[in-house]
């Protein structure tokens, strides 16, 4: 295999191990702060005990969260040092904000959190987790701002084999920021809802500290509704910009091989990407210009007069090539994105519904349902993901630089090879002992935390 595409599998490799802990981190921080708030209002103990106990499984995540991000930027002068060469002066504004403004507030604060409970008054101790619950998520925004300006480059100038920062505030108000960072935090918070409305449902199911697990889950299912039912409502938004300026994007994830005006929708769909066609194709007409236009009418392209027009634009600088992502991988990633996400939609809305006057915690096989959501979240945001990076192939910045051109030219695929193995048995390690912690100390209930 060649270098470039074990750097590839390597990185993905090492974002999505890091991934699985990132929402749990951004959305608990905020469950837990409220809970902690709840407990200043109102003086009732059984809210500190929620906030330590919750509080502690948010910590383990953190801190393997933390471990499986240290390595996520050496990656970019190691294996992607022409992509660092090229985005440096841009790219480095952002990250180097997060890490000294950002990474620093939360980092510190969650000391003082963890270890200001006898030293601090009541809210003077629960600004803190507020503190931490803020800085982790300025910290995904800063972030999210350097990615956006992967997915769509604003406020810059090409000299040579560089781009240049010509504009902050052109960055930093990035269209694409401003819908990509809601859907973020969003998923982040229905993440974290679904986590504790889980094991909550674990424990009720066999009696323990009804009081207390009941109490957890109405604290938290509105919020985990309200979460959901904005996932594809931003989602929605965010797919409008998408089209608008990754059309490629939006046409595969959808297998749109012909432009179409009015444009259906598959529902599902087997893919021929060799012969740039669908042989079996369930659509519904007009739902597709629907979703990007809001009227069942308007003309989306297809990926085969996109192909033709990329290459106009394109080949004379980019050499000529195929411009049409991996279909199959993005088609069936934003399904099963979307499908999950409409169910979490669904289960949180019976969940807030029923808690409301105990209906939930009397019908086990609701309860038990509520622990097979646990892992879907995780799957939901990591196909996103998927689509979001695998959809602009073959592009690392969309238009501007393509994945060949930004490898590094000297370091050699058993190179590659052997910190790929080596990565993946220090990430399967971890998230093993994150498995082991949290069952551990999740089984264990509120008097031990």
């Amino acid at each position: 295999m060649e270098a470039l595409i074990l750097a590839r599998i390597q990185f993905a490799a090492t974002t999505i191990f890091h991934y699985f802990f990132v929402p749990l981190t951004l959305g608990m921080a905020i469950l837990v702060a409220v809970m902690e708030t709840r407990y200043v209002q109102t003086g009732d103990e059984t809210y500190k005990k929620m906030t330590k106990f919750w509080g502690k499984l948010f910590l383990i995540n953190f801190a393997i969260g933390l471990v499986t991000g240290l390595v996520q930027e050496f990656q970019f002068g190691m294996n992607w040092s022409e992509y660092s060469r090229y985005v440096g002066d841009i790219f480095g504004v952002p990250l180097a904000i997060e890490a000294l403004l950002a990474f620093f507030l939360e980092s510190t604060f969650i000391g003082v959190w963890i270890f200001g409970w006898d030293k601090l008054s009541k809210k003077a101790h629960a600004a803190s987790i507020w503190v931490v619950a803020i800085g982790s998520n300025l910290s995904a925004l800063w972030i999210l701002i350097a990615n956006s300006w992967m997915q769509m480059p604003v406020g810059y100038a090409e000299e040579g084999r560089r781009a240049l920062l010509t504009s902050f505030s052109a960055i930093l108000f990035n269209p694409h920021v401003w819908v990509q960072f809601p859907h973020v935090l969003s998923a982040a918070l229905a993440m974290s809802g679904f986590f504790i409305m889980g094991i909550a449902s674990w424990h009720i199911i066999r009696g323990n500290d009804l009081e207390f697990y009941k109490k957890s889950i109405k604290s938290v299912a509105l919020i985990t509704f309200l979460a959901s039912l904005m996932l594809p409502v931003i989602g929605h938004f965010q797919g409008q910009i998408i089209a608008k300026h990754q059309p490629m994007k939006i046409a595969a994830a959808e297998a749109h091989w012909e432009t179409e005006d009015p444009a259906s929708w598959s529902l599902f769909a087997l893919i021929d990407q060799e012969k740039k066609t669908n042989p079996v194709d369930i659509k519904i007409p007009g739902v597709l210009s629907f979703m990007i236009y809001d009227e069942f009418k308007g003309k989306v392209e297809g990926l085969n007069d996109l192909q033709e027009q990329y290459e106009k634009t394109y080949s004379a600088k980019h050499g000529s090539q195929s411009f049409i992502p991996p279909v199959a991988i993005t088609y069936w990633s934003f399904r099963l994105m979307v499908g999950i996400g409409m169910l979490m939609v669904l289960v949180s809305f019976i969940a807030w519904f029923t808690s409301r006057k105990d209906g939930l915690f009397s019908n086990k096989l609701l309860l038990r349902f509520m622990m097979f959501m646990i892992p879907l979240p995780y799957i939901g945001n990591t196909t996103g993901w998927i689509v979001t990076e695998v959809g602009r192939w073959p592009w690392i910045v969309q238009g501007l630089l393509t994945l060949d051109k930004a490898v590094s030219p000297n370091v050699s695929a058993g190179a590659v090879l052997f910190t790929l193995i080596g990565y993946v048995a220090i990430y399967g390690t971890a998230i093993g002992i994150f498995a082991w912690l949290m069952l551990k100390h999740a089984g264990k209930g509120p008097q031990e935390a």
